[in-house]
């Protein structure tokens, strides 16, 4: 077991309805104690092509971020996580970098393989094989690594390119990389590579499948993708952060008539849905001590948060935050 890290907290925000309340989204998350203000990397509006795989964003993640980090000072931004196929890998660590120093050193570097077939469909992104799509996401990291190392870049990857020039604005800070996914081999990667590693459904399918959750991410599938993490990162595990999002969440004291109803939802059992890792019901006092039971359990210190109700999360952020 990794050594005990200090519990932090992101809030992880998909729309806004105006900029008034994405100033204020994030002051509420500055405010509140929560470490960082997460985006997704999503692109499609309400329509046909949309469908529940993912809630709808409204906002693009890298001008939310920009504006975030300006409304708030401590606050770090980022996205969880960014699709490495949207955008040539030098492009999308230009911006991430630029972030980081125009925000001081606020920026988490999320990266990830990239998911959702119908949206590559939809906005005209070739949806490639997996295994090519983890390709390119070592590639991407490779990229970030060196613009954040410094010097001239000198990188030919068979689909990234950064070569015969330096990585320019120089990061302000360390910009911690987060790597997230739910498959042996990215979490692999996670183990190897990243400062944060974020443990996420297996998505492979394209879509939400139901397997992806009541099959394969369930405790028993959580503990297997942590065991991946540590495969791949050996001796350097107890440096990674481990992340986890929590998508079904409510503050109640009716425990069991409420995980019965959302367990049932999602065709688990409620004793299931209580040891789900990614969900978390009941009072303030049994989320406090289940979270620490699961630090214990998986090593899990960093915990993101859907908008979706955050605010009665807020007593849990007060009460465990650096603790």
């Amino acid at each position: 077991m990794t050594a005990k890290k200090p519990f932090r907290f992101s809030w992880q925000a998909f729309d806004a309805t105006s900029a008034a309340d994405w100033r204020r989204k994030a002051q509420t998350a500055e405010a509140e104690g929560y470490s960082a203000l997460h985006l997704a990397d999503h692109y499609l509006g309400p329509g046909p092509a949309a469908d529940a795989s993912h809630p709808p964003q409204t906002l693009a993640a890298v001008p939310a971020m920009a504006m975030a980090a300006e409304a708030t000072s401590t606050l770090k931004v980022g996205c969880r996580v960014f699709c490495c196929s949207y955008r040539p890998a030098a492009v999308l660590v230009k911006e991430a970098m630029t972030i980081d120093f125009l925000s001081d050193g606020r920026l988490e570097l999320g990266l990830g393989a990239g998911w959702i077939q119908g949206e590559y469909e939809a906005i005209g992104v070739p949806y490639d094989p997996i295994g090519k799509r983890i390709d390119l996401l070592e590639e991407t990291i490779e990229v970030a690594k060196s613009h954040r190392a410094g010097g001239l870049m000198n990188i030919e990857g068979k689909q990234a390119r950064a070569a015969g020039f330096e990585g320019a604005p120089r990061p302000a800070g360390s910009v911690p990389i987060m790597i997230g996914g739910g498959s042996p081999r990215v979490l692999r990667l996670a183990g190897r590579e990243s400062d944060i590693a974020s443990i996420n459904f297996n998505n492979r399918a394209g879509r939400m499948d139901g397997d992806n959750v009541v099959k394969y991410s369930t405790a028993h599938g959580t503990s297997d993708k942590v065991a991946w993490i540590k495969e791949g990162a050996g001796e350097r595990f107890d440096d990674i952060e481990l992340e986890i999002g929590i998508y079904f969440h409510a503050v109640t004291d009716n425990q069991r008539q409420t995980a019965e109803e959302m367990g049932r939802a999602m065709g688990m059992d409620t004793e299931t849905f209580l040891a789900f890792p990614h969900a978390l019901v009941g009072s303030v006092d049994y989320m406090c001590e289940e979270l620490e039971r699961r630090r214990e359990l998986y090593g899990f210190s960093y915990i993101s948060v859907l908008d979706r109700g955050v605010d009665g999360f807020a007593p849990v952020v007060a009460r465990l935050a650096g603790k």
